[in-house]
């Protein structure tokens, strides 16, 4: 099955809701007193003050010991008092950019609350859709190089809504009340896939409109076998773009030839790829030159961009469909106006300040000289083994004054336990080296796993 194929799948899905009368439309509510230039938003040439405040944080003194001796807590009483806080540098966050605190961003939000307060606050399809957050949606599309864009309130969201429309077209195209075998979508998924493309297509599959199949981790070997084995007409392929626990890369150009021999859907998960890969920020798409490669792109604003919601780019039949099927869409109060106007100016920053990119993969080159540890990306899993090392690892981070979580099960499989250290561009080289020092006194670099270019574990 072709693009074209499924375009023609698409509008007969479309079709049929709108003989149901079952089409939803999303109406901007026009709240705008004054307009949103792209030439007003200030933009800078190098790291500032303000930047620090992304990556150092500060934890009380009892949190710093309920964690130094691993004592299960639910957050404390919320007692912040100046003299007893300890100061940390964040190696765990995923503000890659710094964004969060760049004044632009800051202002953009700060001026809509003024105006608009939260925001007409519903569902986007009900009262909750405004002229902000079309206008993210225009931005993020332009980004992604597609015809359009959803916005939804998280990323998990977005990936929740865009497996189970999927499955409805089979619903919507069905001969009968139930899909056929013949008439299911069979939906390949990587073995590592985010929880949110997981459990939307388990959700997809309890409806019986989609059978699974999961396929080893970036081998693309074992994914061609699997599509050519499948005798289904409707096959999608979903991956994330950079695994969020390995720090990876999927085969990006190897999925673009598998498409072109199989004809599948290529649906592609870039929330930790949008704005930290590619030129202008388009993401892994946009590194690799194969933009028009991808079908569907889904990201994030919590992470680069510093904010907070989620998005799928697609084409504008795409969006009616997902807009009339994707429930965690359709039944999720729409994010606040000031998040929406604070993700667009974050996006434009992004784009323009192109020095954040490069400062962001020079560190991932300082971390890669000092532990000779050949890195791929700006999350870094060092795989220890038992919980108790990761754990004791942490821990000596912690009183060396870095911020880094150990990551256990159910998270990654027993006896993987990890370190998932994060790089931001509000970093400096004497950050990593202090970071790779303290690093260093616990754990021996050379017998570390770490997932490299071709997602194989290096001893």
């Amino acid at each position: 099955m072709t693009s074209s194929c499924w375009d023609t799948l698409v509008e007969k899905a479309v079709s049929k809701l709108d003989t149901l009368n079952l089409l939803r439309s999303l109406r901007p509510i026009s709240v705008s007193t004054t307009t949103t230039h792209e030439k007003d938003f200030k933009t800078f040439d190098g790291l500032q003050s303000w930047d620090r405040s992304s990556v150092e944080i500060q934890l009380s003194e009892s949190t710093f010991q309920e964690w130094l001796h691993n004592v299960p807590s639910s957050g404390g009483n919320g007692n912040m008092k100046p003299e007893s806080l300890r100061k940390l540098i964040l190696f765990s966050g995923n503000d890659y950019l710094g964004l969060s605190s760049h004044p632009t961003v800051r202002r953009a939000a700060a001026e809509a609350a003024l105006q608009h307060g939260m925001g007409p606050r519903g569902s986007a399809l009900i009262c909750g859709y405004t002229d902000y957050h079309r206008l993210l949606e225009s931005c993020l599309a332009d980004l992604k190089k597609k015809e359009d864009c959803l916005l939804c309130p998280t990323g998990f969201a977005a990936n929740m809504a865009l497996m189970v429309t999927l499955g409805s077209i089979s619903s919507l195209l069905a001969v009968g009340k139930k899909p056929l075998e013949g008439e299911k979508v069979a939906i390949f998924s990587d073995a590592l896939n985010h929880a949110s493309i997981i459990d939307g297509i388990r959700l997809a599959e309890r409806q019986r409109e989609v059978e699974i199949f999961v396929y080893r981790h970036c081998d693309m070997v074992h994914l061609s076998a699997l599509l050519s084995s499948c005798r289904m007409d409707k096959k999608v392929v979903v991956s994330d773009s950079l695994f969020s626990m390995d720090g990876d890369f999927a085969p990006i150009l190897e999925l673009v030839e598998l498409r072109k021999k199989h004809g599948f859907l290529l649906v592609i998960d870039d929330a930790h790829g949008t704005l930290v890969c590619g030129e202008n920020g388009g993401g892994v798409a946009e590194e690799y030159n194969c933009e028009n490669d991808i079908d569907i792109c889904i990201g994030t604003l919590s992470k680069a961009a510093g904010c907070h919601g989620g998005f799928i780019t697609c084409s504008k039949k795409w969006k009616q469909l997902l807009q009339s099927r994707g429930r965690s869409f359709i039944f999720s109060t729409a994010i606040p106006l000031p998040i929406a106007a604070a993700a667009y100016a974050a996006v434009i920053v992004a784009k323009k300040e192109k020095w954040r990119r490069r400062a962001i993969w020079s560190r991932v080159q300082d971390f890669r000289v000092l532990t000779q540890i050949p890195i791929a990306s700006p999350i870094i899993s060092l795989v220890v083994g038992s919980e108790e090392k990761a754990l004791q690892a942490s821990r000596h981070l912690l009183e060396s004054g870095f911020h880094v979580t150990a990551i256990r099960p159910p998270t990654v499989p027993s006896n993987s336990c990890r370190l998932r250290i994060t790089l931001s561009a509000a970093h400096t080289t004497d950050d990593v080296k202090k970071l790779t020092s303290a690093l260093s006194d616990s754990i021996k670099f050379a017998e570390i796993r770490v997932k490299n270019f071709d997602g194989r574990a290096k001893l």
